[in-house]
């Protein structure tokens, strides 16, 4: 791998690249394009979320549909602008009728995020939802109990602070989810000017 950020950069090209044309699992038959990822390629903040929706499935983009427009006001609110993230989803291809991911969807999709993730070097990884929280965390618990609480975890060679938080789907069911989501991204800018030096693989803060 580049030790610099422009080569980091081109890598994540040649990634995406490769990825637009990925055949793993049975997805590739119904999906209309795969949703690879978008944002900065050197970006702090790196957001995870679940599986691409209709929207997301046509246009070919992450979270530009109604779960989107609420991230991005939450974000901004906070003051972080979409432009200086970069966000993408545990599986890459739209499930039939948004549909749960399944196991194996989520094995075939795991080497391509946790690469992602190797390329950008993002000081912080924010899990959108269970199944993003749960595969890069390691832990089976529901996104209930672990919202809000930022974990150091180490993937490959690179420490990042692990922050789950509400999927904005599920906010725009809910407002108390989504009062506890505003809540929780509001604690991001304190997060990301977080020290990491001293922190332990696995700790939470």
């Amino acid at each position: 791998m580049s030790d610099t950020a422009e080569g980091r950069k081109k890598e994540l090209v040649s990634l995406t690249r490769e990825g637009l044309a990925c055949t793993r699992c049975d997805l590739a038959e119904s999906r209309t394009q795969v949703v690879f990822g978008a944002g900065d390629p050197d970006a702090d903040l790196m957001l995870v979320g679940e599986a691409p929706g209709a929207e997301e499935d046509r246009i070919g983009l992450p979270f530009i549909g109604r779960s989107g427009i609420l991230l991005n006001r939450l974000l901004e609110e906070s003051g972080i602008s979409r432009e200086e993230v970069f966000i993408t989803s545990t599986l890459k291809c739209r499930p039939p009728g948004n549909r749960d991911p399944r196991a194996a969807e989520i094995e075939s999709c795991r080497p391509w995020l946790f690469e992602q993730i190797r390329l950008i070097q993002p000081r912080v990884v924010a899990t959108l939802g269970n199944f993003a929280t749960r595969l890069l965390s390691g832990n089976p618990a529901g996104i209930t109990r672990v919202h809000g609480r930022a974990q150091v975890h180490t993937f490959g060679e690179h420490t990042v602070f692990l922050y789950p938080l509400f999927h904005p789907a599920a906010a725009l069911r809910s407002t108390g989810t989504a009062e506890m989501l505003r809540q929780d991204i509001e604690a991001l800018p304190a997060l990301l000017a977080g020290d990491l030096s001293g922190a332990q693989m696995g700790e939470r803060t």
